[in-house]
């Protein structure tokens, strides 16, 4: 491994300009003036994008992970690139320094008004908050809380023309104790504080069942609220219009599954291109729920006849479209290169790549990299007992980027010698894990095949004893992800000639997110140091 030299750091924009590398796995761009979907074969759930000027920024659901709230930005909603976060870290502090899978921050919205970058964002435990930015990297402002109250969720707001402001909302049942319904607010002129207790102006519970995500336009004299029904995987992209901002709202679904693949085209947001010429277009950008690999994101052509849109493929001229599986590019009036989201980590830089999220607010002692080129991670024992790696914060993954995909890395193990049980490798992480581990022993240290196939109740982990390795020696560890999630975990110790470990493991997904893929660095004894994992490079390519 290269010198050390240290410097903690927190999760924060790169000081080092790197040259963007292109995903060996997945490219929607197809190079020949078309895309196909997903444009994103990554977990963005719930996405939302609004355009200034040329430029598109997009936003999504992050959850518990951390950083949140990712910002990610195009030229022409195909080609994307991972920005920033919003939310280095998440608050309340201490509540979020525990793992909290499944909380945190569900839908958000992305609007920019009066030159900033406004992000309302939902935890279903606390309220509805604000961000702001006027710059989409940042940085962004504490989070304010702009409502407090449980089940609060998948805020818009909305600016209108006479200077009136609102925020529309969605209601999660297992915080308020109902659903299926929709709510319109007044705020304050600032869009910080909401200002009345709301009118209820849709309830789907006999045609459109679990209603949520409502996306709050207005156009040609109409209010439009964009909402998905039906369930994430199941459902139905609706459409609500009305003269009134209360309503009543007329109701029609736009786009639903149809003869496609595309299974619950679910919530995401209308944008316009507009070229030089002075052209418009209207696109759709919304989520697919693919199981382990999460909620990818689809781009849909969309237009608008008699004032109401119509989204995808319209086959029959009812008005109802069905997703498409590859289209002409939206015309932006110039050629572009490709751009897509980091997924490879080659530690040389300062700065962790933008791809890496922890599994709870990050501490400084985890941590630290090298501008010689490497990653350390220190062994970390929470204060609280941790069963297994559900419940340990101090996981760095990042999310599956394709249906098939080989993940590398080289690292070096330097365990404490006063202790045992520590242990640093790579894992493959969701509701049940699998995992290929270094553990110190007393007799040195060990390969270790693990699995926990309910993690998320709390149940130990199965260790399986691979083989002895010599102290003070690389070794280079591997998962092969192949279609329907099936991971084969491997090892190397001169990175040339790779022995399969153990049986396939089928990757699930974590809770209301896809399986992701990562390392770690642990110890289950508390003592006055650490021992350190140094990891060379993480690696995405294509299968082997």
């Amino acid at each position: 491994m290269k010198q050390i030299i240290l410097a903690v750091i927190l999760l924060a924009p790169s000081v080092a300009v790197l040259a963007q590398n292109i995903s060996k796995v997945w490219v929607a761009d197809q190079g020949d003036g078309t895309y196909k979907n997903p444009v994103l074969h990554a977990d963005y759930s719930d996405p939302d994008v609004c355009r200034v000027g040329d430029d598109f920024y997009m936003t999504a659901s992050s959850f518990d992970a951390v950083p949140g709230l990712p910002i990610l930005h195009s030229k022409d909603l195909v080609n994307w690139e991972l920005i920033g976060h919003a939310l280095k870290r998440q608050i309340p502090i201490e509540h979020f320094e525990k793992t909290q899978h499944g909380n945190g921050v569900w839908a958000p919205a992305i609007r920019y008004h009066k030159n900033e970058f406004y992000i309302y964002y939902p935890d279903p435990d606390f309220g509805i908050y604000l961000t702001k930015a006027s710059s989409p990297t940042g940085p962004w402002s504490l989070p304010v809380l702009v409502e407090e109250g449980k089940g609060l969720i998948d805020p818009c707001p909305l600016w209108d023309s006479d200077g009136n402001v609102y925020l529309i909302h969605g209601w999660a049942g297992s915080r308020a104790g109902i659903k299926s319904i929709l709510t319109v607010k007044k705020m304050n002129d600032a869009g910080d504080k909401v200002l009345d207790e709301g009118t209820l102006v849709y309830d789907g519970h006999l045609t459109d069942p679990t209603v949520e995500g409502p996306k709050f336009y207005k156009r040609n004299g109409y209010y439009y609220i964009f909402a998905p029904a039906g369930g994430v995987s199941t459902g139905w992209q609706l459409v609500l219009r009305s003269k009134n901002v209360y309503g009543p709202y007329e109701r029609r679904v736009v786009m639903d599954q149809g003869s496609s693949p595309i299974n619950g085209p679910h919530q995401g947001a209308w944008v316009d291109t507009k070229t030089a010429g002075g052209k418009s277009q209207d696109w759709f950008l919304h989520f697919q729920d693919k199981n382990e690999y999460g909620r990818v994101v689809h781009l849909q052509p969309m237009k608008w006849v008699n004032d109401w849109p119509v989204i995808g493929e319209d086959k029959d001229g009812d008005g109802k479209g069905q997703p498409v599986l590859s289209y002409k590019k939206p015309d932006i009036g110039v050629s572009l290169g490709l751009k897509t989201p980091e997924e490879t980590d080659e530690f040389n830089s300062l700065t962790l790549a933008k791809q890496w999220q922890w599994q709870a607010n990050p501490k400084g002692i985890w941590f630290t990299t090298s501008i010689k080129g490497f990653l350390r991670l220190y062994s970390y024992k929470p204060a609280w007992e941790t069963k297994n790696l559900w419940s340990t914060p101090n996981i760095l993954l990042q999310k599956f980027p394709a249906e098939e995909f080989v993940a590398t890395t080289k690292l070096l193990f330097t365990p404490n010698p006063k202790l045992e049980n520590e242990k640093t490798g790579l894992v493959i992480m969701g509701l049940g894990y699998a995992g290929l581990y270094i553990k110190s022993t007393k007799n040195g240290p060990e390969l270790t095949q693990a699995l926990c196939l309910k993690a998320s109740e709390d149940k130990p982990e199965k260790e399986t004893a691979i083989a002895k390795l010599k102290t003070g020696e690389p070794i280079f560890l591997r998962v092969q992800v192949s279609k329907n999630g099936i991971c084969q975990f491997s090892y190397s110790t001169d990175g040339q000639d790779y022995k399969i470990t153990g049986d396939t493991f089928k990757a699930e997904p974590g809770r209301w997110i896809g399986a992701k893929v990562g390392i770690f660095c642990s110890r289950d004894t508390q003592t006055n140091d650490s021992g350190y994992a140094d990891y060379d490079w993480f690696r995405v390519e294509a299968s082997k």
